[in-house]
């Protein structure tokens, strides 16, 4: 593949109720379970055939744990454990703090004079300005329409240096868009995809206690804050300590939490992620830490009002669209030259202003009766203004919430719109934003 080059070293809220069966029966229906998104030629989908699906390096620790395994971006991943409903894995990442096997999750490094130019061509983020070992949420761009090919985080690991993670449900689709887009940006990258690595998600209020106590390294995780990044060896049972291994704070559940990424590329992936993953469970005591699963991850971030890509984003959708138009800075909002500059720009000035605006808008909404799914028709006044895209019973407030897109204008909190639910209308009510305040560390 072009452009390819050689690897680099990587490194109490109180619960709500909600009933074993309710959440448990909504597992075939989570949106993370199957994806499948089309443009033109290209097709990418986790409901593969079981013969096909890659296993990730903790593959065998799902199984000795009793992981209950299903298709998802193409992998073979636990959807939640037999010690553990998804409420009791939910309310246990709330209380305490989970750890989530994400190797499905695609990771990249792209190095060189010109990596900073490259993906701000693509993004509409500005990465030349950006902190060393700093991290942020971005959108990569399709040109002339502006639609989202991936959501993304990169971090800045070096003066020319970025580090990358795509979802893997795009995988074909991504490697394709940026295998092109390399061809015709000319020099000065190389791109390099850590095919095989392990990743994983620490999550929770005790996820910071825990990390600091399998630590090898110096490493003041108190003034690492939300969006930082820093390399540090972690101990092993048998007292010796990891490769390097890449420490991000942040993750995809609203809580405070770190992801931690083992590269494959210089070290056998299967040799040390599985490893420093049995460390971490021993450290903590299964009090503190347990395994979880997809079904966990799927209700912790729609409470924690994150988009999912193929159900809430999508090829056709704009940044401004989604309500992530404030990944687009000042500065990149002036000057323009990424992709889909012409049609986002306009985007980010209301009707109302003499602006393109927008005629759909992402919105929580809070669902009464049933919960609402990905498709569901959204009215008002018997008209169709939108559709559901995510939808979940909340484990944490013991509500129906639900991620949508509803007509410009009715976009306001508050507003009360009609959701159809198996065929009968069920009361909406537009919600703002993370429906369950986020607890990230952040400076301050």
């Amino acid at each position: 593949m072009k452009g390819i080059g050689n690897a680099v070293r990587a490194a109490p809220r109180v619960r709500a109720s909600l009933t074993k069966t309710r959440l448990d029966a909504s597992v075939a229906a989570l949106p993370a379970i199957k994806i499948i998104q089309q443009r033109g030629d290209i097709r990418y989908a986790s409901n593969a055939a079981n013969s096909d699906l890659k296993k990730t390096p903790l593959y065998d620790l799902h199984i000795a744990r009793g992981g209950k395994m299903v298709p998802f971006a193409g992998h073979s991943m636990p959807v939640q454990y037999n010690n553990a409903s998804l409420a009791e894995s939910h309310h246990f990442t709330r209380n305490h703090a989970s750890l989530f096997d994400v190797s499905h999750m695609v990771q990249h490094i792209f190095k060189g004079p010109n990596a900073a130019a490259f993906l701000e061509k693509l993004t509409p983020s500005g990465w030349s300005n950006q902190g060393i070992m700093q991290s942020k949420l971005t959108t990569f761009l399709w040109p002339g329409t502006g639609g989202i090919v991936d959501d993304s985080v990169i971090t800045r690991i070096g003066e020319d240096e970025y580090y990358v993670v795509t979802n893997g449900a795009c995988f074909e689709k991504d490697c394709k868009y940026l295998d092109e887009e390399l061809g015709r940006f000319g020099g000065g990258v190389e791109w390099t995809r850590l095919d095989g690595s392990g990743l994983v998600a620490l999550q929770g209020p005790q996820a910071a206690e825990i990390l600091k106590a399998a630590l090898a390294s110096e490493v003041n995780l108190d003034k690492l804050y939300f969006g930082n990044a820093v390399y540090a060896d972690l101990k092993l049972a048998d007292g010796s300590k990891t490769h390097p291994v890449l420490i991000s704070r942040g993750g995809y559940t609203g809580e405070d939490g770190f992801e931690i990424s083992f590269n494959g590329k210089l070290y056998p992936a299967l040799e040390t992620t599985t490893p420093a993953v049995e460390s971490l469970l021993k450290i903590a005591g299964p009090e503190r830490l347990q395994l979880a699963g997809l079904g966990a991850r799927d209700s912790l971030r729609l409470e924690a009002g994150m988009c999912l890509y193929g159900n809430d984003l999508d090829d056709t959708t704009t940044p401004v669209e989604a309500g992530l138009a404030w990944v687009i800075p000042k500065d990149r909002r002036d000057t323009g030259g990424f992709h889909g500059a012409e049609v986002i720009i306009p985007q980010l000035t209301p009707k109302s202003k003499g602006g393109a605006g927008v005629d759909r808008r992402r919105v929580g909404i809070v669902v009464e009766g049933a919960p609402a799914r990905d498709g569901a028709e959204v009215q008002k006044d018997g008209q169709t203004i939108g559709k559901i895209t995510s939808g979940v019973p909340s484990p944490t407030l013991s509500k129906n919430i639900a991620m949508g897109y509803v007509k410009d204008g009715l976009q306001k909190a508050g507003t009360e719109l009609d959701i159809v639910v198996r065929g009968r209308k069920r009361k909406g009510v537009v919600t703002k934003m993370p429906f369950v305040p986020s607890r990230y560390h952040k400076a301050g």
